[in-house]
């Protein structure tokens, strides 16, 4: 493997471990919401959460396809 397709393996990498960060800081974000709200998370909030979440799974998915992060997230919805 030559430097070139070493960086471009090691940016990928960086791209879906940066898309997980961004799923669970999501899913912490909610649960300490909910705790703080006796449980009730504004339906916007929830709106948008899906919405980043969506947008950090597809970076995830065309990173490196086929790993289990998409099964993860959607156990948390």
């Amino acid at each position: 493997m030559n430097a070139d397709e070493e960086l471009k393996c090691m940016l990928k990498d960086l791209l879906w471990l940066n898309s997980l960060i961004a799923t669970e800081l999501v899913q912490i974000t909610e649960n300490t919401s909910a705790i703080l709200r006796n449980g009730t998370i504004p339906a916007s909030c929830l709106a948008e959460h899906a919405q980043l979440r969506a947008v950090a799974l597809d970076i995830a998915d065309r990173s490196l396809p086929g790993t289990e992060l998409r099964k993860h997230v959607e156990k948390h919805q």
